[in-house]
Formats: structure tokens, C-alpha cells, sequence
């Protein structure tokens, strides 16, 4: 299993941005979260096969209709145990 840690800036957040990355990754089959952070990008934390982490990628660097993504930045993460798909709060 392979944990990328995602970090997507732009007109990201109030536009149900969170909410359709829960469902793309689960579509994919892969484990993590999504969440707000305050300086207005969203987090997100997404385990899984190298194919289906790929697949991601490419769709948080478009991400939901009203969503206006300038950039994704992606790290290697260390493989933390998660069930399911969750959208965190702070």
C-alpha cells in the first residue's frame, strides 16, 4: 500500500470540493481523508494502489465543477492505518 499526502490550492473550499474527493476516492477503492485547512487549500491524505493514487491526482488538479484548483502539491506519506474515506473537520 502507498500513502500520498495531497495539498490542493485555489477556489477550493465552499465549493464541495471535500465531498466529491470522498467520492472519487472511494470510487478508487482508496482509504484517507480530506479536510479544510485554514489557509484555504484542502488537505488531502489518500492510501491505496500506485494506479489508483495516480487516478487521483489527476482528478483533485480539476477537482468538482464550481472548484478553480491552481495547484496540487503531492508528497510520499507514511502508510497510516485507515477504514473507508472520511471528510475530517478541524
Amino acid at each position: 500500500m502507498v500513502c500520498r499526502r495531497f495539498s490542493v490550492t485555489g477556489r477550493v473550499q465552499g465549493v464541495f470540493f471535500r465531498g466529491a474527493t470522498q467520492d472519487e476516492a472511494r470510487r478508487l477503492q482508496l482509504s484517507g481523508w480530506a479536510r479544510n485547512c485554514a489557509d484555504g487549500s484542502v488537505e488531502v491524505f489518500a492510501c491505496g494502489d500506485d494506479a489508483a493514487l495516480a487516478r487521483l491526482e489527476t482528478w483533485l488538479r480539476q477537482g468538482p465543477p464550481m472548484a478553480q484548483v491552481n495547484g496540487v502539491v503531492v508528497e510520499q506519506a507514511a502508510d497510516a492505518p485507515c477504514e473507508g474515506f472520511e471528510i475530517r473537520y478541524a
